[in-house]
């Protein structure tokens, strides 16, 4: 939150009602997260195992998209994290433009191995309690983990306030089951994408990023002002 006098700051009244609290509620959750750059923050989280080659080649050729969207949203930082083989999980340095996410992208190969979504889940806890990040996004195919610790994690960034936004490529039902759970119990959102249209891909990256960079007041610009599908898709789901 800003100090006494920053621009968004909310106060609560001196004598609280029921209502005033929850108004304050619902006006500090459309506030953007708080940055050294004053951008809202987005973790951008990938499946870099041998399957996801196509999918991070589109990734890789879309994100600027992203950062273009979320220009108008009073702009955005980006975290990489991905996980290949069967214990590389790594993150990068928050970036604030389309190519310092493409060059680092660029540096990073896929390679055969097993999922890693309890290390991502319990990265964006740690990352948001050091300073608050509104919305992870995941891209992925597939899940071979345990639903229980993964819905845990998932119901601990909820309470810090955090959206997750899980894109599936293919129709995998193990996959979608856990990747619906998650996003729900963050109030976030699932869709899923085909590689025969990429631009499925591009669009609701575009729109989470609207959401990290605006909050929901800009993913609701870009449904309606915009006409964005897949921004009116993701708030359909969101609570």
């Amino acid at each position: 939150m800003g100090q006494p006098g920053d621009r968004g700051a909310v106060s609560v009244p001196k004598s609280s009602t029921k209502s005033d609290i929850d108004g304050f509620l619902e006006a500090a959750a459309k506030l953007p997260a708080v940055s050294e750059s004053g951008h809202g923050r987005l973790i951008f989280a990938l499946d870099a195992t041998m399957s996801r080659q196509a999918t991070w080649d589109i990734a890789q050729s879309v994100q600027g998209r992203m950062f273009a969207t979320a220009a108008a949203h009073g702009g955005l930082d980006v975290q990489l994290v991905y996980y290949r083989g069967f214990s590389e999980c790594k993150a990068s340095r928050f970036v604030a433009g389309g190519q310092s996410l493409a060059s680092l992208m660029s540096r990073i190969g896929v390679g055969a191995g097993q999922t890693q979504i309890e290390k991502v889940l319990r990265h964006a806890l740690n990352e948001t309690r050091k300073t608050p990040v509104r919305a992870l996004v995941f891209v992925g195919d597939a899940m071979e983990e345990r639903l229980d610790v993964l819905a845990g994690l998932a119901a601990e960034l909820g309470l810090l306030g955090m959206k997750a936004f899980l894109f599936q490529e293919g129709r995998d039902s193990v996959a979608e089951q856990a990747f619906r759970k998650i996003a729900q119990l963050t109030g976030g959102a699932y869709a899923a994408f085909d590689l025969s249209a990429p631009e499925r891909l591009v669009a609701l990256l575009s729109a989470a990023a609207a959401y990290a960079a605006g909050g929901r007041l800009a993913l609701e610009f870009e449904a309606r002002a915009r006409g964005a599908v897949a921004a009116d898709h993701l708030l359909s789901q969101m609570r």
